[in-house]
């Protein structure tokens, strides 16, 4: 206790860490407010909003928007379209030309290609907002009258998509962390007390088991954050030495270094992926009430056998999928020839191109493996009597997210305490954040 008290009285003695920290504060309370203000022209009273009770796109989708989505507020769509928008942006700067040469342009094509990223997300966000007035929202809880009503929505959640936008910027800026990390951790933070709350109330119900089956469950939850925490920190390390070179009086190189190679590189991508492809036989029943058959409603059910087998299948194809197009060895291996490096008995070039490429295929499988383990465990939590509020916390993508955002951002609070020569956060060694990690989460952020 001893320990905590003076490492936050550190923390509040460093002025820009102190204001970095408030100004994250402020910012996510202005989202957080934000995200209870509902659309004009929308009666809350009436409003409802079509719920699928189970991990689907929308149940996601609305724990990223912090419950924003079902509320029908103006921050509804929360950063999808951006983060949409920018993995569009980075899958077309590996496939088209003209994008891999604004890559290549350093500074002057980030601003290009990030210029790019919100023009596109404008129009994304154009398009998922009036999907989301006309399949969304009741005729009931509309008090104006189409298409006033849809026009003046469409307009407003752009806005507010944008505004979450320029808030993630300005949190990256101006506070400590990741913007739009933080954002969508925030968002998922906020359904914890509802998830917590409705789970007491089943557990304390005449059939609910009582206090033990809720104890359980947190010593349970307790021990798949460790895990997930192993997963995330996981890496490889290639050691690499640099050859010596005399300049002057100096001497240049001549040390090991080593090349983190991630054992999850994919980040939550796989996940995203894999659920959007998983929501396609449930829309299929919807839209075509005709088409049915055991093995379309068995993956319509996420607690199904079949759902969460075919689910996690679909995880490590993406995953080997998504590590091949993000973690380039040959890249590396030019690089690393460069700059004067090489791996120990490796000769540079193709051989260690190879070596590497070899190196990330052994270590992709476990890793796929593991993270397709905690994608399907809110399912597994489920069929132990989690509630389903309860139960998403128990893993899939808002739990690796979690992990992650949280990790990233104590990594750098430590960063600015060992920079003014404090004690760091922890007793012995350092905590690692993401920052030595090769960036693969779908878009330039470090949170996916």
């Amino acid at each position: 206790m001893k320990k905590l008290i003076t490492t936050l009285t550190n923390i509040w003695k460093i002025e820009e860490l102190r204001n970095r920290i408030l100004n994250t504060l402020l910012f996510l309370l202005i989202y957080r407010i934000g995200c209870h203000v509902v659309l004009p022209g929308v009666n809350p009273e009436a409003l409802v909003v079509n719920r699928e009770g189970g991990n689907d796109i929308m149940n996601l989708i609305n724990m990223f928007a912090g419950g924003s989505f079902s509320r029908a507020a103006i921050f509804a769509l929360g950063v999808m379209p951006y983060i949409s928008a920018s993995i569009v942006v980075q899958l077309l700067g590996i496939a088209v030309p003209a994008f891999q040469k604004m890559q290549k342009e350093g500074e002057s094509g980030r601003k290009k290609m990030n210029n790019i990223t919100r023009y596109l997300t404008v129009a994304i966000t154009l398009v998922q907002a009036v999907a989301y007035v006309k399949t969304q929202i009741s005729p009931e809880a509309k008090t104006l009258a189409d298409p006033l009503f849809s026009i003046l929505s469409a307009v407003v959640l752009t806005a507010g998509t944008l505004f979450v936008m320029w808030l993630g910027e300005k949190i990256t800026d101006k506070g400590i962390g990741n913007g739009i990390s933080l954002i969508i951790m925030a968002g998922i933070i906020a359904q914890l007390p509802a998830g917590i709350t409705a789970e007491w109330a089943s557990r304390m119900s005449p059939s609910g088991g009582g206090p033990i089956p809720l104890l359980l469950e947190f010593v349970a939850l307790f021990f798949v954050v460790i895990f997930t925490i192993l997963v995330v920190q996981g890496v490889r390390k290639i050691p690499v030495q640099y050859a010596k070179k005399i300049v002057g009086n100096k001497q240049i190189g001549g040390v090991r270094q080593y090349i983190p190679l991630k054992v999850n590189a994919a980040g939550v991508m796989p996940i995203i992926f894999a659920q959007a492809i998983m929501f396609l036989p449930m829309s299929l029943t919807q839209f075509f009430p005709n088409v049915q058959s055991d093995f379309l409603n068995s993956l319509s059910n996420y607690t199904s056998v079949t759902y969460n087998v075919v689910f996690a299948l679909l995880i490590i194809a993406f995953t080997f999928f998504y590590t091949a197009i993000m973690v380039n060895p040959q890249q590396m291996s030019e690089d690393m020839k460069k700059n004067g490096g090489f791996i120990p008995g490796i000769k540079p070039g193709y051989e260690t191109n190879l070596f590497i490429d070899n190196v990330i295929s052994h270590i992709t499988f476990p890793g796929a493996v593991f993270v397709a383990i905690i994608a399907i465990m809110p399912a597994i939590a489920t069929l132990f009597g989690v509630n389903n509020q309860f139960a998403h916390f128990y893993g899939g993508t808002s739990l690796l997210i979690l992990v992650g955002v949280v990790l990233d951002t104590i990594q750098q609070i430590e960063s600015h305490l060992l920079m003014r020569h404090y004690d760091g956060l922890m007793k012995t060694g350092r905590v690692k954040g993401r920052s030595t990690a090769t960036t693969v989460e779908g878009y330039d952020q470090s949170a996916l």
